[in-house]
């Protein structure tokens, strides 16, 4: 792993801990504010301050890097390096109390991301990778272990996870959602980077978005793909850029692929 790797893999899983215990100051309290924004999600004061945080951070470390979160907007850079962030994925469950929300950090390098880290602060766990050094869990002070995706071969043994069934009939694709079901042996949702997490460390084998941000979506594929899985949009291309997400163990990806495939996006 190169110098310029190791030293951005290190600041992205320390800042990633740090803006997502942040985000513990406001989590579970009454008096949070929560604004709607125009696409009607949510955001608080605690999305803000934790993205103003990792944009500090980086821009100490790294002055010549690009900057891409959601809540900001984009600051280009004249490195070959462009951090990607969503200070909190997850802000209906952050906002309802509930604790899978995480603070999700990517770095690409010339538009191939390289570096992931999801972190979950209500649970104090998440997972790192960088491409060719594999996915790394950890939780609280334990030392990080490597993390692989599960065996299962079949979808009728599989976990299946989604974050909204709603935004599967929003895309005219909740036919999709009904035949994933079916064939799962399990369905929940544990979802958004949550979700993403339980399929890197083999507790879940399958999730599938129906939209996703690039924010929500940079972090996920080095993750994946060093645990061994895929992280692919729903006619199979590796994108962080497909504005939807289906992360497999690898075992049972063409099985996935061949429900989601039948429902390309309209627009």
């Amino acid at each position: 792993m190169s110098d310029e790797i190791v030293s951005r893999l290190e600041l992205a899983k320390a800042i990633a801990v740090e803006a997502g215990q942040l985000t513990l100051d406001h989590f579970q309290h009454d008096s949070l504010e929560v604004i709607r924004k125009s696409d009607n999600s949510p955001v608080t004061i605690a999305d803000r301050e934790a993205e103003q945080l990792l944009r500090q951070r980086i821009t100490a470390a790294f002055p010549g890097d690009g900057i891409l979160g959601e809540e900001f907007g984009e600051e280009p850079g004249s490195s070959a390096y462009r951090w990607i962030l969503d200070p909190i994925d997850g802000t209906k469950s952050f906002i309802s109390g509930v604790p899978l929300f995480g603070t999700l950090v990517g770095v690409e390098q010339e538009n191939q991301c390289e570096i992931g880290v999801i972190y979950v602060p209500g649970l104090d766990e998440g997972i790192f990778a960088a491409r060719g050094h594999g996915a790394w869990y950890f939780r609280s002070e334990v030392e990080p272990t490597a993390a692989r995706v599960s065996k299962r071969r079949d979808l009728s043994d599989s976990v299946f996870l989604t974050s909204e069934v709603g935004l599967f009939e929003g895309r005219g694709a909740d036919e999709a959602y009904r035949r994933l079901e079916r064939a799962a042996y399990i369905t929940r949702t544990w979802g958004d980077c949550y979700g993403y997490l339980l399929v890197a460390v083999g507790r879940a084998e399958v999730m599938v978005d129906a939209t996703m941000n690039v924010w929500d979506a940079a972090p996920l594929q080095p993750i994946l793909e060093e645990a061994g899985g895929t992280f692919t949009d729903w006619q199979g291309e590796p994108t962080i850029y497909g504005a939807e997400g289906v992360a497999t163990n690898g075992l049972v990806m063409e099985e996935v692929l061949a429900i989601t495939r039948q429902f390309p996006k309209t627009s």
